[in-house]
């Protein structure tokens, strides 16, 4: 006796992708479009597809792709400040004492932040936990800037990381950075760069992690940041 199959509508199949019985962080934008803005990519992507197959241009497809994201991603966000905090710069950035702060999800071999307190916590699980992950405060993961990208790990349930495994500068520029400060363009780097996961509790986030970071940065004598949100 076999299983009767499961039908599901095209809505559940969109959603699927993100956090679902498909999840491709890649495509987990989908979930935001309408049906018919959802059923239009689709169409238009099978049709480049074929042109690509004749011509041998993928360049269409991976443009197509980066347009529906960012109709996708177009929207209010649910997190809106009328105000902020700004500081004017008062000196060139290659004068300034700069550190690396990003929201990727990186931190040292050997040196797990333990989400949950899980070691190895892989990345299909943090996918799985990520409306856990939304209600934990973040764990910072202090990195030394003469760590080798080989010994560079990253997990983080909020984003696709085949890319930041194939190459860490994606985002975590640190490779990046200390060829800029080779060539003169930075005088000075922190000796350490932090990152956390950005899926996380945005009001403990605001409220009591973030002003502890900066005074953390205060008290290290760091002039700029250089943010890379995920």
């Amino acid at each position: 006796m076999t299983d009767k199959p499961t039908s599901e509508s095209f809505e559940e199949f969109k959603n699927s992708f993100s956090y679902g019985s498909r999840s491709d962080m890649n495509f987990k934008f989908l979930k935001n479009l309408l049906d018919e803005d959802a059923s239009r990519f689709f169409r238009d992507l099978l049709w480049k597809l074929g042109d690509a197959i004749d011509d041998g241009n993928f360049e269409h497809i991976i443009e197509h792709i980066f347009q529906t994201q960012a109709l996708a991603y177009a929207g209010p966000g649910r997190y809106i400040y009328e105000t902020g905090p700004f500081t004017p710069v008062t000196k060139p950035l290659s004068e300034l004492r700069l550190a690396l702060f990003t929201s990727s999800g990186h931190f040292v071999e050997g040196d797990d932040p333990k989400p949950f307190g899980i070691e190895n916590l892989s990345q299909q699980e943090a996918e799985a936990r990520i409306n856990d992950f939304l209600k934990e405060e973040p764990q910072l993961s202090v990195i030394p800037l003469d760590t080798p990208e080989d010994k560079l790990r990253v997990r983080h349930g909020g984003y696709d990381i085949r890319g930041a495994l194939a190459d860490p500068n994606v985002n975590f520029p640190l490779t990046r950075l200390k060829e800029l400060q080779r060539e003169g363009r930075l005088s000075q780097l922190h000796s350490l760069a932090y990152s956390f996961v950005g899926a996380c509790a945005q009001l403990r986030l605001l409220n009591h992690t973030a002003p502890a970071w900066a005074r953390l940065l205060k008290e290290q004598q760091i002039e700029g940041v250089l943010l890379v949100p995920v």
